[in-house]
């Protein structure tokens, strides 16, 4: 088995050569990962500049590769150059630093990586660790999830993104939950007296929405897996919308 592993930590994340330690005992693995932190670039694409790669130090017999880019970048450059002739069977993204449940996979530069390697056509699952920095039940579960996505493969266009609180009591197949944030905007002045700003803001809840990820973790103390799917199309309001009055609409 050959694996491509990326995530959007940094090729230099704990959790990444946690995950590739673990990983390593199923086969071959290569690592094609940004050169730095890039979390919270979703499925961003560098297209109006040149990537720089540069093979690094190797951890044992692991291949390493890192990307000025982000993470989809690092995935799109080990399918597509570093692993051309080599083509993986899997690719792993992870394991992040903190948790990627409900619409942070809109977001997520994790869920992103796995999602590239989708798009090229190999099976993919993203996984994050929710809290803590012991990676060691996340890693394991990853060496075994890949082993199951190998052995039957994955429908195409579809991914899995695994979630994976502290101390784990078992797993659960998901659907995507509600999560509920504190929308803020902080402005500060720089040394110039020119105004900045951050966006974002801490978690305040998750809905209970039964059999989602977020209820799976929090309420459940259970690994979340959750099947995801690249086609955001809304098939129910098809049929709708071809009933509005627009201009030169095609019904057919």
């Amino acid at each position: 088995m050959r694996i491509l592993v990326s995530n959007d930590d940094g090729v230099e994340a704990p959790g990444l050569r946690a995950l590739v330690e673990a990983l390593a005992l199923l086969g071959e693995v290569v690592v094609c990962a940004p050169d730095r932190e890039q979390s919270a670039t979703s499925r961003s694409i560098s297209l109006h500049r040149p990537l720089r790669i540069e093979k690094l130090p190797p951890w044992g017999a692991v291949e390493r590769w890192a990307v000025d880019g982000t993470p989809t970048d690092a995935v799109y450059i080990g399918l597509n150059h570093v692993l051309k002739a080599r083509r993986p069977d899997v690719v792993a993204s992870g394991i992040n630093r903190g948790p990627n449940l409900a619409n942070d996979v809109h977001y997520s530069g994790t869920v992103a990586a796995a999602m590239e390697g989708c798009v090229g056509g190999v099976p993919s699952f993203a996984i994050s660790q929710v809290k803590g920095r012991d990676y060691q039940h996340a890693a394991r579960f990853a060496a075994a999830l890949a082993g199951q996505v190998a052995k039957h493969g994955l429908p195409n266009g579809t991914l899995l993104n695994v979630n994976v609180p502290r101390d784990p009591t078992g797993a659960q197949i998901t659907k995507i939950g509600k999560r509920s944030y504190l929308a803020s905007v902080v402005e500060k002045l720089d040394p110039r007296g020119r105004a900045y700003y951050w966006i974002g803001g801490d978690e305040q809840a998750h809905e209970n929405v039964p059999g989602s990820d977020c209820n799976a973790v929090f309420d459940r103390g259970l690994i979340s897996v959750t099947p995801l799917h690249l086609d955001l199309t809304q098939h129910a309001l098809v049929e709708e919308l071809r009933g509005w009055d627009l201009p030169g609409l095609v019904r057919d």
